[in-house]
Parts: C-alpha cells; structure tokens; sequence
C-alpha cells in the first residue's frame, strides 16, 4: 500500500517563511499548548497567592495561640506555686499540732514524775 501525503504550503508573513501543512498543524499545536500553559500559568499563580494569604492567617493564628499559651503557662506557674505555698503551710500547722501534742505527752509525763 503506498500513501501519498499532500505537502501544501503556507506563507508565514510574520517571519517571511513558507510552512508545510505538517508544520503548520505543528505550529498550531505549539500555539494551543502554549495557550494551555499560560492558563495554567495563571491558575498557579492565583492559587499561589491564595495559599500565601492562608499562610499569612495561619502565623497570625499561631502568634496569637503563642501568647495565649504564655499567659496560661503563667498562670499555672503562679497557680503551681501557690500550692506548694499552701502545701508547706498544711505542713507546717501539722508539724506545730505534733509538737504541741508532744509537749503535751511530755508535760503529763513530767506531772507523773512529779507524783
């Protein structure tokens, strides 16, 4: 089987250049794909500016979680202190009822000497 291609030719008048057919359809191939990537292109770009607007929110977010966090962490410091504070003041009215209880053993055993 023999197959004949037609070879017409096109004038390029930009470039003053003559194109076969199978040029031609190339050319317009390159056009639509270069079409195709300028969408693109463009697409990227706005989706780019988007995610760099969410990331712009999400440091802000961040900042103010950050000094939140701080000020809580403050407080549970302050908090944790005050329990300790508290705890050694149980401690120390425990350790003075013990003392008096003991003194008191004492003076009855001193009063039983006594006797």
């Amino acid at each position: 089987m023999f197959c004949h291609l037609a070879t017409y030719t096109y004038f390029c008048p930009e470039f003053n250049f003559e194109m076969t057919e199978e040029q031609h359809k190339l050319l317009g191939v390159f056009e639509t794909r270069i079409r195709q990537l300028m969408i693109l292109c463009e697409d990227l770009r706005d989706e780019n500016k988007t995610l760099k607007a969410k990331i712009n929110r999400l440091e802000d977010s961040y900042s103010i979680l950050s000094e939140e966090n701080k000020v809580i962490k403050n407080k549970y410091d302050n908090l944790k202190m005050a329990r300790i504070i508290s705890v050694k003041q149980d401690d120390f009215k425990s350790a003075k009822n013990r003392l008096s209880k003991l003194v008191r053993e004492v003076d009855k055993c001193i009063a039983l000497l006594n006797e």
